[in-house]
């Protein structure tokens, strides 16, 4: 296929040819892939100003997406590339084959750079999900960390940059630029930037951003990178989010808030840590789905309320394909069963044949766990309808999620996302929490935003 970049196609590419080290923000459906790639062909091909190039990406999209995309295109049948995913020699015979592109997945990151004794000359790096380096104290940080300083290009993707605030920004910047812009260390960067918020004697549990802090954070890191917007760039189909409410019985809702005391009760005494906040949340959430683990991890049914709903809504799609998200294991079994019992066709979507037949419109419900399936799949094809069934506090993993569908080349038009919320449940607490994150979030795109007007200049604010 010919390769036609958009307008703000062109200036990313640019910006990556210029730019030694970029950070490359966009929504999800921009092409990001066709981008980086067109850029490293010009790098190694034209400029001969790289040679060897690692990508490193979620495992689907290493294992798929990339190739995918090297073979779609004309310009880029040039690009010799090896995807070292699978076994450990799987890995080994991949990367010994000549390539200009090794293709990784992040989990490997360690096993790369400290135990297969492949030599890291690698001069240009490409991180696939900047977001999912966010953690300065994760392995695949560190690993990286300790070649980084020998690479001499680096990219960083991602739809999502701070998607539980800014302090993510300090590990995936490091990344980039060795602490140059916001610290060489976590420590340095709280103490110029944040103040304790939350604490319990010398413990901090949440830091608040110093007055003025957020603008200077984004003027530090506005050098190297620019952020657009779908919406602003793209002719995006109109999208319409609802709720769909169910109501538990004075019954159910008198056994919800037993357990719900039950659960409080299990916390320590002093500050509610992110630990048991999480595990707490983590139980009230599959209450409000309508069942919960027991000690003995066997699943105990609590109510049938959006089971019922999920129902009513695939009849009213009146056979038009459906996408379902769940979180829980117990969800997914238990949405498996009543589909059997109504006769309904569904599919798992987690394979390429599965992914296949979706987008062939062959599959009236697909049920989708954001975790395993947000990233870098293209969903638009098969229908555009998605109904949450339980939520998740990932911002970014509900954005991907929705983004599978909402985004250039949905064949149906308007897209409709339904959220089936149990009233008076932490449901309402995890919706909220999430336009919240959403907020910061697009304070940060926005500060650093290109605008590209119709002739290809550009500026940032």
């Amino acid at each position: 296929m010919k390769y036609n970049p958009h307008n703000y196609q062109e200036y990313a590419i640019k910006f990556i040819l210029e730019n030694p080290i970029a950070a490359i923000f966009l929504d999800m459906g921009m092409g990001k892939t066709s981008i980086v790639l067109t850029a490293i062909m010009a790098l190694i091909y034209e400029r001969f100003e790289v040679s060897k190039v690692l990508i490193i990406a979620p495992l689907r999209v290493a294992r798929t997406t990339w190739p995918e995309e090297i073979k779609k295109w004309e310009h880029l049948k040039g690009l010799k590339y090896s995807v070292a995913v699978g076994t450990a020699a799987e890995r080994l015979k991949a990367l010994k084959e000549d390539a200009d592109i090794y293709i990784i997945n992040r989990e490997n990151v360690p096993w790369l750079i400290e135990q297969s004794g492949i030599p890291f000359d690698f001069d240009m790096v490409v991180v696939d999900e900047l977001s999912s380096f966010k953690s300065w104290q994760s392995k695949r940080f560190r690993a990286l960390m300790k070649v980084r300083p020998s690479v001499r290009r680096v990219v960083g993707l991602t739809g999502t940059p701070s998607s539980n605030g800014l302090m993510d920004l300090f590990a995936e910047f490091k990344v980039l630029d060795m602490g140059e812009r916001l610290g060489r260390f976590i420590s340095q960067y709280r103490a110029g930037y944040f103040r304790p918020d939350r604490m319990n004697g010398p413990i901090v549990y949440s830091y608040s951003l110093l007055p003025g802090a957020e603008d200077r954070i984004y003027e530090k890191i506005s050098d190297i990178t620019i952020s657009m917007k779908a919406k602003d760039h793209l002719k995006m189909p109109e999208l319409i989010s609802s709720e769909n409410r169910v109501y538990m019985d004075d019954a159910e809702r008198a056994k919800y808030q037993e357990l719900k005391e039950e659960l409080v009760m299990q916390l320590p005494e002093g500050e509610i840590t992110a630990a048991n906040a999480a595990a707490l949340t983590g139980k009230l959430l599959q209450l409000a789905n309508g069942a919960i683990y027991g000690d003995d991890k066997e699943v105990n049914a609590f109510h049938e309320r959006k089971l019922d709903a999920l129902e009513d809504l695939i009849e009213a799609a009146n056979g038009r394909p459906v996408l379902v998200a769940y979180w829980f294991k117990h969800d997914l079994a238990r949405i498996e069963e009543r589909l059997k019992k109504l006769g309904a066709d569904y599919s798992v979507i987690q394979s390429t044949e599965s992914i296949g037949k979706w987008n062939r419109g062959e599959t009236p419900v697909g049920l989708i766990h954001p975790a395993s399936a947000g990233h870098g799949l293209n969903l638009q094809s098969g229908g555009n309808i998605l109904i949450w069934f339980g939520l998740t506090w990932s911002l970014e993993l509900y954005q991907q999620t929705v983004a599978r569908l909402w985004r250039q080349g949905q064949s149906f038009g308007t897209v409709s996302v339904i959220h089936i919320i149990a009233d008076g449940t932490v449901d309402e607490r995890v919706l909220k929490a999430l336009e919240a994150k959403d907020n910061t979030q697009a304070a940060l795109i926005d500060a650093v935003k290109a605008e590209v007007d119709a002739g290809g200049s550009s500026k940032q604010k």
